[in-house]
């Protein structure tokens, strides 16, 4: 167990920011509707391994989303990103991945961005929520055959 100077001094430590592919996440459960209690899970899942979560959304899960007010108060208070209406996330997630040489929690493979971001495959942490527990795939890239 750590001592109170120890959690202090991890505390001080600067996190490893990750990109969270908010819709993604929010759509990864059985069922149509995406849910938030899902980003908050894999949010608290990496900051529990010490990360620091950047979650980027589609604007339109704002209108989807289980949890509407609760959403919006996170959108407000800059826990959730929100790409500009009209456009596509994925484009937003992958740079910003690229700008701070960071990780991306999200099962998308980013096929159709393969050419403009030949690095998505490395970035990618595989994940999956059950029952509100979060696992993490720790390998990035492709799997050698």
């Amino acid at each position: 167990m750590p001592r109170p100077k120890e959690q202090l001094e991890h505390a001080r430590q600067p996190r490893t920011v990750v990109v969270v592919d908010g819709s993604n996440v929010a759509h990864s459960s059985e069922g149509d509707q995406p849910l938030l209690s899902n980003i908050i899970a894999v949010c608290d899942k990496l900051r529990e391994e010490g990360y620091e979560p950047l979650v980027l959304a589609d604007a339109a899960l704002r209108h989807q989303i289980d949890d509407r007010a609760g959403y919006e108060k996170l959108v407000d208070d800059a826990a959730i990103r929100q790409a500009p209406a009209g456009t596509d996330a994925d484009y937003f997630i992958l740079s910003f991945a690229r700008e701070l040489d960071a990780a991306i929690v999200s099962n998308d493979q980013f096929r159709d961005r393969r050419k403009a971001f030949p690095d998505a495959a490395g970035r990618l942490i595989k994940y999956m929520v059950m029952k509100g527990e979060v696992v993490l795939e720790r390998r990035t890239g492709r799997r050698a055959d």
